[in-house]
């Protein structure tokens, strides 16, 4: 995928919101969804999901992805072009630490499109995430 439409920005931001609207956040009531595009043109979405014990709650950046995995839709050869991260709130939602060296094992030079300060951003996972942990 060479260039990201604006129409296929407004479909992972779409796929983003519907997303959150199914989160699982009882707790911290930040709900978060997150749209990913692979290099083959597919979309998958995923949301947070919570639990009471906050150490094993997954964020929607991360339930994408390993959603894209376990459909066959995302691999070591099928990368990620672009993801989509926005909370109900439309408060700051750029990907957490944890999610950037996730997402980088996928996509390096993946576009992420996120929120902050009431506007949309969006930058390379490579500039949110200088010097990833390779292997």
């Amino acid at each position: 995928m060479d260039s990201l439409t604006a129409a296929m920005k407004e479909r992972l931001w779409s796929a983003a919101e519907a997303a959150a609207k199914i989160a699982y956040a009882p707790y911290s009531k930040f709900y978060v969804g997150a749209a990913l595009l692979t290099e083959q043109g597919e979309i998958v979405s995923g949301c947070n999901v919570e639990n009471a014990s906050y150490g094993l709650t997954s964020c929607a950046e991360r339930t994408a992805v390993f959603r894209a995995i376990a459909e066959g839709r995302l691999s070591n050869k099928i990368r990620i072009a672009a993801i989509a991260v926005v909370n109900l709130d439309h408060q700051r939602s750029s990907p957490c630490g944890a999610c950037r060296q996730v997402l980088a094992e996928f996509g390096p030079e993946a576009i992420v499109l996120f929120e902050s300060d009431g506007s949309r951003h969006e930058a390379t996972l490579s500039a949110l995430l200088p010097e990833s942990f390779r292997l």
